[in-house]
C-alpha cells in the first residue's frame, strides 16, 4: 500500500509488536491473534434470535397502511419482519427475510424483476392474483405462489375485500454474495399474454392438503407429514409444507438451515432455542442456524416453511442432528 512501511522496515521488525504495528498499517492482519483465530469455531453460531410475529398484529398494522397508504406511494404495501437480535437491518435471518403484505381491491402492484427469489403464503384472498413472466394466475387463500429471481411479476386484485399475503424471499443471501439486480418493468405493468388456474408457480390449498394426505408421517418424529414444493425454478430455496395432528410433539432436532414457518391453520407451541412462541393462525416463527426445534401441536396444523437447506446441502454445509 502506497505511503505505507517499506519492506526493510517489516524485515527488519526489532521485535513483534513492532512487526504487527507496521503490518497492518499495510492492511496485513496477522493470522495468529485472537480476533482472527476467533473466526473458526467448534459449531455454528448465529446473531439471529428465534422469534415470533402474531398475524392479528401485522394485520391491524396492514390495515392502518391500507388507510394511510397506497401502491402509487409504496411499490409493495408490506411491513418486513426484522430479526430483535439485528435490528439494523432487514433480514429476518441470516439468508431469508419475510414480511407481510395487503392490497386493496381494484389495486395493482407494478411489475419488476429482481435477482432474488420470492415466494407468497395466501392468508386472506379471493380475486386476487399474480402475473409472473406474462402469465396470470390466482392467488387464493391458502395457495403457495413462487416468483423465480428475474421473472417479470406483478399483482393485481379483483375483489371485494382486502387481499393478504406472506411474503419469503432470499434477499440477504444476495446481498452477502452481492450478484444483486433488480429492474422495474417498462410498461408499469407487464402485460398479460395469457390467464391459467393451473401453473409450476402456483400450489393451491386444497393441493397441498390432498399431497400431505398421501404422505406418510416422518418415521424418526421430526416432521409429521411433510411435502417439499417443487422449486426446480428457485434453486436456492427451499419450501416445505408440514401438517402435525392434533396431540403431535416433535422429536427434538437442529440443522445448519434457517427457516421461517408460517402458520395456515391449526394452534400449537414451538420451542426454538430457549424460547416458546404459542402459535396460530397466520403467525410466523423462526428457527436460526443450529438452534434447537421442537413443535406441539394443540390442534391439527398446516405449517409452511422456507429454508436455506438447499443452499447448506449444495455447499456441502449441511448438518442435521436428533436431540432428546
Amino acid at each position: 500500500m502506497d505511503g505505507g512501511p517499506l519492506p526493510d522496515e517489516l524485515r527488519n521488525a526489532p521485535d513483534l509488536d513492532t512487526l504487527v504495528g507496521r503490518a497492518e498499517a499495510l492492511n496485513l492482519q496477522p493470522g495468529w491473534t485472537p480476533r482472527v483465530a476467533g473466526g473458526l469455531y467448534a459449531e455454528p453460531r448465529t446473531p439471529y434470535k428465534p422469534a415470533h410475529w402474531r398475524y392479528d398484529d401485522a394485520k391491524a398494522a396492514m390495515d392502518g397502511a391500507l388507510r394511510l397508504i397506497d401502491t402509487k406511494l409504496a411499490e409493495r404495501r408490506n411491513f418486513a419482519l426484522t430479526n430483535p437480535g439485528q435490528s439494523d437491518s432487514m433480514a429476518t435471518l441470516n439468508t431469508l427475510v419475510c414480511a407481510y403484505q395487503a392490497m386493496l381491491p381494484g389495486e395493482h402492484a407494478r411489475s419488476h424483476r429482481h435477482s432474488p427469489d420470492a415466494f407468497r403464503v395466501i392468508l386472506d384472498s379471493h380475486g386476487a392474483w399474480s402475473c409472473v413472466d406474462g402469465e396470470k394466475h390466482p392467488m387464493e387463500t391458502g395457495d403457495v405462489v413462487l416468483t423465480p429471481g428475474m421473472a417479470w411479476h406483478g399483482h393485481g386484485h379483483d375483489g371485494e375485500a382486502p387481499a393478504y399475503w406472506f411474503d419469503g424471499l432470499n434477499v440477504p443471501l444476495l446481498h452477502r454474495l452481492e450478484p444483486m439486480f433488480f429492474e422495474d418493468h417498462p410498461d408499469g405493468m407487464e402485460p398479460i399474454e395469457r390467464s391459467v388456474e393451473t401453473s409450476p408457480y402456483r400450489f393451491t390449498g386444497p393441493w397441498q392438503q390432498a399431497r400431505l394426505d398421501e404422505a406418510a408421517a416422518d418415521p424418526d418424529g421430526h416432521f409429521g407429514r411433510r411435502i417439499v414444493l417443487d422449486t426446480a425454478s428457485m434453486p436456492a430455496m427451499g419450501i416445505h409444507v408440514q401438517r402435525w395432528e392434533t396431540g403431535f410433539a416433535s422429536r427434538p432436532y437442529r440443522s445448519t438451515a434457517n427457516q421461517c414457518f408460517v402458520v395456515t391453520c391449526g394452534r400449537g407451541t414451538s420451542t426454538i432455542g430457549a424460547e416458546s412462541f404459542e402459535w396460530g393462525f397466520g403467525d410466523t416463527f423462526l428457527a436460526p442456524c443450529w438452534t434447537r426445534v421442537e413443535h406441539r401441536a394443540a390442534e391439527t396444523a398446516t405449517v409452511v416453511a422456507m429454508t436455506d437447506e438447499p443452499v447448506m446441502r449444495f455447499c456441502q454445509f449441511w448438518h442435521f442432528e436428533a436431540l432428546d
